[in-house]
């Protein structure tokens, strides 16, 4: 195999994993805001969850779209926002 191909063959198994990563937070985004919402915490604002869906799947981003880099730190910062809202939210006093 010649220098040029591996380099290729590289750039695509990098590609790869940086999909699955980025596959795997969105799946974890998922299911923190499912979970939540089935406990009746608030989840936030829901253009936070909606964006960062839609940044993953849209093929307009910051970086080309086989660096998923910024597409993982998009859906981090939507999971980190979720799991802050139940700690946000308004508490109700005792009665």
């Amino acid at each position: 195999m010649d220098a040029p191909t591996k380099l290729v063959v590289v750039a695509v198994v990098i590609a790869a994993v940086l999909f699955a990563v980025a596959a795997a937070v969105l799946v974890r985004l998922v299911r923190a805001r499912r979970g939540l919402r089935r406990a009746g915490l608030p989840t936030g604002p829901r253009w936070v969850f909606w964006g960062a869906v839609a940044y993953f799947v849209l093929p307009a981003d910051a970086l080309p779209d086989p660096v998923y880099l910024d597409d993982i730190g998009v859906l981090l910062l939507a999971l980190r926002s979720l799991r802050r809202a139940p700690e946000n939210a308004p508490t109700q006093a005792p009665d």
